[in-house]
C-alpha cells in the first residue's frame, strides 16, 4: 500500500495536443479514487502516466515517498486490470492468476498459497482448473482481478474493468469490487465513464473534461455542491434539469416554472457575484414531487405541467414533460449532450421529475407538481460556475483550486 502523489502533471504529445493539464491530487495511502469524464477528458491518459505506459510530459509522479517518472512499470510495484481482461487463453484459470508470481521467481508453494488465497475471496476455487474460455465474463473479470491481487502490489490500477460486462452482472461485480478494496486496503485508482459506478464505489471521485480537473470531493458532496454546470449534468442518473432564468429584484427569479424566491444562500452569493442577471437553475428530479402529497407548510414552489410520458417502476414513478420557454444552453452543457448523444433540441424545456410512488399523475394530462425551493442550484450562464457551490471548509477537496 502507497500514498500517490500527482503534482501538476501534464501530458503533451508530439503534434502539440494536449491530454492533461496541471492534475494536481493526492491519494492517501488505502484510499479508493475514481476518475471520471466524457471520452476523451484524460482519465485513461492519467491511469496509464501513473501505471508508467505513459511518459509524463511535465510535473512529477510520487509513489510511496518517491518519484517514479523516470521508472520503468515493472519497478512501480503496481499491478493493472483492464477492460479486455488480457488473459492467456491456454492456461487455467490457476496459472493465469500466479504468472506474475512465476515471471518473478517466487517457489511454487507461495504461488499456490497466494492463488489459493486470491480465489477464495473472489469466489474462483471451483474454476482454478478451467480454461478462461470456458467462464463467464463475469468471472473472466474476477481472474483478472485475482491476478493483480497475488502480487500484493502497492496500489491497483483499474481501467474501465466492467464496461464489458451486462447490466446486471455490472452491478453484482461493482458491489465485489467495493468489498475486495476494503478488504485489501490497497490504494486503487480506477478509471470509468459510469457516473453511477463513481457514485457508488470512490472515497472520492474526480471529474475530468478536455485533460482539465473540474472537481474533486466525496461522491455525496459532488452529488449536493457541484462546482459547475458540467459537474452538476455529469453527476447524478437521472441528470440533473436545467432551466434558464433571469433575477428579479429582492431574490427573485423567473424561469419555465414560473416565479421563484431564492434561498437565502442563493440569494446572498448572487449578490456578491454581481452576476448579469441571466443564470441557470438545477433542480435534481429528485426535488420534485406531486403537490397532493405535500404538507401545505412545507417551503418550495408549485406549477401545472403537462405531463407527457409517465413511468412506474414500483418504487418511483418517473413524469417526463415540457415547459414552455428556450433550453438552457452552455457551453458545459453542449459538451454534455454530445457526450451522452442527447444533442437534439426540444420545443421548450423538458424536465424529468422523480414523484413518490403514490402519485396519480397520468399521461397526457396536466398535474399539479411542487419542487424544493431550498435545493436549488444557481448557476451564472456565460461562465457556468455555480454561484453558491457549498462550504469549502466541508469539503477540502473541492475544485475550484484545481482549476488550470
Amino acid at each position: 500500500m502507497a500514498e500517490i502523489i500527482l503534482d501538476n502533471v501534464v501530458k503533451r504529445y508530439p503534434d502539440g495536443a494536449l491530454a492533461v493539464d496541471n492534475f494536481n491530487l493526492d491519494i492517501a495511502d488505502g484510499e479508493f479514487i475514481i476518475l471520471v469524464g466524457p471520452s476523451g477528458c484524460g482519465k485513461s491518459t492519467t491511469l496509464n502516466m501513473v501505471a508508467g505506459l505513459e511518459d509524463i510530459t511535465a510535473g512529477k509522479l510520487i509513489i510511496d515517498g518517491q518519484v517514479v517518472n523516470d521508472k520503468a512499470p515493472k519497478d512501480r510495484d503496481i499491478a493493472m486490470v483492464f477492460q479486455s481482461y488480457a488473459l492467456y487463453p491456454h492456461m487455467s484459470v490457476g496459472e493465469n492468476m500466479g504468472f506474475p508470481l512465476k515471471l518473478a521467481g517466487v517457489d511454487k508453494g507461495t504461488i499456490q498459497k497466494k492463488v489459493g488465497e486470491a480465489a477464495e475471496m473472489l469466489e474462483l476455487t471451483q474454476h482454478l482448473d478451467r480454461k478462461p474460455s470456458n467462464l463467464s465474463g463475469g468471472q473472466r473479470q474476477r481472474v483478472a482481478m485475482g491476478r493483480a491481487i497475488v502480487r500484493q502490489p502497492k496500489a491497483f490500477l483499474m481501467d474501465e474493468p466492467l464496461s464489458n460486462l451486462d447490466a446486471k452482472l455490472r452491478v453484482q461485480m461493482r458491489t465485489q469490487v467495493s468489498r475486495i478494496q476494503k478488504s485489501l486496503g490497497t490504494t486503487t485508482l480506477y478509471v470509468t465513464h459510469d457516473q453511477t459506478e463513481a457514485m457508488t464505489l470512490g472515497d472520492r471521485v474526480v471529474v475530468m473534461r478536455g485533460g482539465i480537473v473540474q472537481q474533486v470531493g466525496s461522491p455525496a458532496y459532488l452529488y449536493a455542491h457541484p462546482v459547475n454546470l458540467f459537474v452538476a449534468g455529469f453527476i447524478g442518473s437521472p441528470s440533473m434539469n436545467f432551466l434558464p432564468g433571469q433575477l428579479r429584484g429582492n431574490g427573485m427569479v423567473t424561469t419555465a416554472l414560473g416565479e421563484m424566491e431564492l434561498p437565502d444562500r442563493c440569494r446572498q452569493a448572487v449578490e456578491r457575484s454581481k452576476s448579469s442577471g441571466n443564470v441557470i437553475l438545477g433542480i435534481r428530479p429528485e426535488h420534485f414531487e406531486d403537490a397532493s402529497l405535500v404538507p401545505g407548510d412545507k417551503q418550495g414552489a408549485t406549477f401545472d405541467a403537462p405531463i407527457d410520458i409517465v413511468e412506474a417502476m414500483g418504487s418511483d414513478v418517473f413524469a417526463y414533460f415540457l415547459m414552455k420557454g428556450e433550453e438552457a444552453h452552455s457551453a458545459d452543457l453542449d459538451d454534455l449532450a454530445k457526450d451522452t448523444g442527447n444533442d437534439l433540441h426540444a420545443d421548450g424545456v423538458p424536465i424529468t421529475a422523480r414523484l413518490d410512488a403514490a402519485s396519480h399523475v397520468q399521461r397526457g394530462k396536466t398535474a399539479r407538481l411542487w419542487y424544493d425551493s431550498s435545493k436549488v442550484a444557481v448557476f451564472d450562464a456565460e461562465s457556468g460556475n455555480n454561484l453558491a457551490p457549498g462550504d469549502e471548509d466541508v469539503e477540502s477537496s473541492s475544485a475550484g483550486a484545481h482549476r488550470a
